[in-house]
């Protein structure tokens, strides 16, 4: 199951930077300023590879 808007914009700051993960390898990295950036992990000639997609609310969880 994916995520939610709501979730989204509940995501609170922590100690450490955490993930919120959606489907599909795409997660909302929440840094410890609160920041949230959309990122997609993917694979790629058999090397793990990460993509940024931007900045939450600018960049939507529709759009990502």
């Amino acid at each position: 199951m994916g995520l939610t808007d709501t979730e989204v914009r509940k995501a609170k700051a922590a100690e450490k930077a955490y993930r919120v993960s959606d489907s599909h390898s795409l997660y909302l990295w929440v840094t410890p300023s609160g920041g949230k950036l959309w990122r997609w992990a993917y694979n790629f000639d058999g090397k793990e590879k990460l993509m940024a997609l931007g900045k939450y609310p600018a960049v939507t969880l529709a759009l990502a």
